[in-house]
């Protein structure tokens, strides 16, 4: 509570409405109640009440309990498998995330640290608080919520004086994973009273995603210095290729690239262009490509197509360039030549789809 004070001192912010996903609630909900001067209104999203369980809280966790579910966390901290699970299962199959999610768990703490952190979390109850509450309250939870069970959200709602309280679909704990919209609608329409957010623009557009294969094996073998310096010539080629065919680079996480391109022929020989280049530095990479309206976001993108695009790179093999039916139908007659890979389902997308792959060469 001293360093949300502190900080909204140092900005000049005399009251702000407070937004807290997962444990955070406790803090926020403590904050809210001792200095409701300062509160203008009180989100809390995935809140739970309590973390041990007892007659009057069955949702929590015996001793016995977290610890079992601390030494599987201790095992797998790292590779971000048991995290993503929980967490995030919309994400579950997504091979850059987990590859990202895992750099996030080695690069935050230590897993002796993250355990001493969730037995922390444990401890957290702020039941007898909930009562003292007195600012404009909204409680949002996930139906499906693995990490928090509903049940903990609705506990919450019941016990805050007029609290108004939405349940969402989904299953993923955090805010960003999943249909976040919908969050940020409910969020909207409570602190404002409209529930209308100005539309994004939309564009159609081809996806490419790169990675590099096997690079966690790799930068294992080469050690940090010489896997940093493979990096950043990786970056340096693939940056050229991008220049070269009016490529526009969206995001780089590690070894991954997100890039767009207004014509899927260019997106296609820019792909195998950047696969060739990585011969020079003895790497593979594998790319996927789709062609979609995608939603802009100041320099990001979302939507539907971006997840397809994800997926289907997921999907490549080394030094494959693979793409959807959809680019490969609209770009016939341009003299690229295909391989029918067959029809996938894309985890988290509709329907089965049908893929191929760039002939080498092309």
């Amino acid at each position: 509570m001293d360093d949300v004070r502190a900080v909204m001192d140092d900005v000049g912010s005399d009251r702000a409405a407070l937004f807290a996903p997962s444990d955070a609630g406790g803090m926020a909900t403590l904050f809210a109640a001792t200095h409701p001067e300062r509160t203008t209104a009180l989100i809390l999203y995935g809140c739970f009440a309590a973390s041990a369980k007892d007659p009057e809280y069955p949702w929590g966790q015996t001793p016995a309990e977290l610890d079992r579910s601390l030494e599987r966390w201790k095992k797998s901290w790292g590779d971000g498998a048991m995290y993503l699970e929980l967490f995030a299962p919309s994400m579950v199959g997504d091979k850059r995330y987990e590859e990202w999610f895992a750099k996030l768990e080695r690069l935050s703490v230590s897993p002796g640290a993250a355990i001493t952190l969730a037995r922390m979390n444990a401890q957290i109850d702020i039941r007898n608080v909930l009562a003292a509450i007195r600012v404009p309250t909204l409680v949002l939870h996930r139906t499906g919520d693995r990490v928090v069970y509903v049940e903990e959200g609705r506990f919450l709602a019941e016990r805050i004086p007029g609290a108004k309280y939405v349940e969402i679909p989904g299953t993923d704990h955090w805010p960003w994973n999943g249909d976040s919209e919908s969050i940020l609608q409910e969020v909207n329409e409570f602190l404002t009273g409209t529930r209308e957010i100005s539309e994004p623009e939309r564009v159609l557009t081809t996806v490419m995603f790169t990675d590099i294969v096997d690079s966690t094996k790799l930068a294992a073998d080469l050690g940090d210095r010489r896997w940093t310096e493979l990096l950043e010539d990786h970056q340096q080629l693939v940056r050229q290729e991008l220049t070269r065919f009016r490529g526009r680079e969206i995001d780089t996480a590690g070894d991954g690239f997100l890039a767009t391109f207004d014509g899927p022929a260019r997106a296609i020989r820019c792909a195998s262009a950047i696969r060739d280049a990585m011969k020079g530095l003895g790497i593979e990479i594998r790319a996927g490509l789709h062609t979609g309206e995608c939603e802009v976001v100041g320099e990001k993108l979302r939507g539907v197509a971006v997840h397809i695009g994800a997926r289907v790179a997921a999907l490549a093999g080394p030094g494959e360039v693979l793409l959807s039916r959809t680019v490969r139908d609209l770009v016939a007659g341009s003299g690229l030549a295909f391989e029918d890979r067959g029809t996938h389902v894309l985890k988290g997308v509709p329907g089965e789809w049908q893929l191929f792959a760039v002939q080498n060469g092309e």
